[in-house]
């Protein structure tokens, strides 16, 4: 029987349940998929590559979120703010798993596995951009893709540590941020930021998709 890139990554995720995912081994999910190395080299070069198709399932399931009528009709940032928690909520099952993958990349003297986690967070901001129909152009663009990305990967490592209920803290972050991003906004000559008619402000994400009005606890 042939084996799928996806029953590898899956396999993979699940020993990490058990083990973490620093002791996972190539020949080990072969055995458990009963079958040899040649058979996940058909698919991954190394380990890091499964992580990365993990990631890529977050970055899958946050342009199908996009492609939602109701989420395309939300004004820009509670667009991006949906994206970014469809990214998040896709890896929730196996956060633990993340964090570790996360930190594996993250050990000193891995450059080679640095440089590419880099690119694939960029890659996933550009999904991100693209998914809540952002049109900046040059200059303006690249301001964009600084902000986002810092706001992206502060609400990543937010959410990675976050044990408040239903993520809430993360949430109040991003919102903040998303807000405070919107303002500054408004001060950079040329760049068109008007908020919707009839919507002075954003209202602040709670758990299961739905909004209400900010309040300060």
């Amino acid at each position: 029987m042939r084996v799928t890139a996806d029953a590898i990554v899956d396999t993979a995720v699940e020993l990490a349940e058990t083990g973490g995912w620093e002791a996972v081994r190539l020949h080990d999910v072969a055995e458990v998929l009963e079958t040899d190395l040649n058979a996940v080299r058909a698919h991954f070069r190394e380990k890091e590559d499964i992580a990365d198709a993990w990631f890529d399932r977050a970055d899958a399931a946050m342009l199908a979120c996009a492609a939602e009528r109701a989420v395309a009709e939300l004004p820009a940032p509670e667009r991006l703010e949906t994206l970014i928690w469809a990214w998040l909520d896709r890896l929730e099952p196996h956060r633990q798993v993340t964090r570790e993958m996360i930190l594996g990349k993250l050990e000193p003297g891995h450059l080679h596995v640095q440089i590419p986690a880099v690119l694939r967070i960029s890659r996933t901001v550009q999904w991100l951009r693209e998914g809540a129909g952002r049109k900046a152009r040059g200059l303006h663009r690249g301001l964009e893709e600084t902000v986002l990305s810092s706001l992206f990967i502060a609400t990543f490592v937010s959410w990675l540590r976050d044990d408040s209920p239903g993520f809430r803290r993360t949430r109040n972050r991003l919102h903040r941020g998303l807000r405070g991003a919107r303002v500054l906004a408004g001060w950079v000559p040329g760049y068109r930021h008007a908020p919707p008619a009839g919507r002075p402000g954003l209202p602040a994400p709670v758990p299961g998709g739905h909004y209400q009005e900010h309040t300060q606890s």
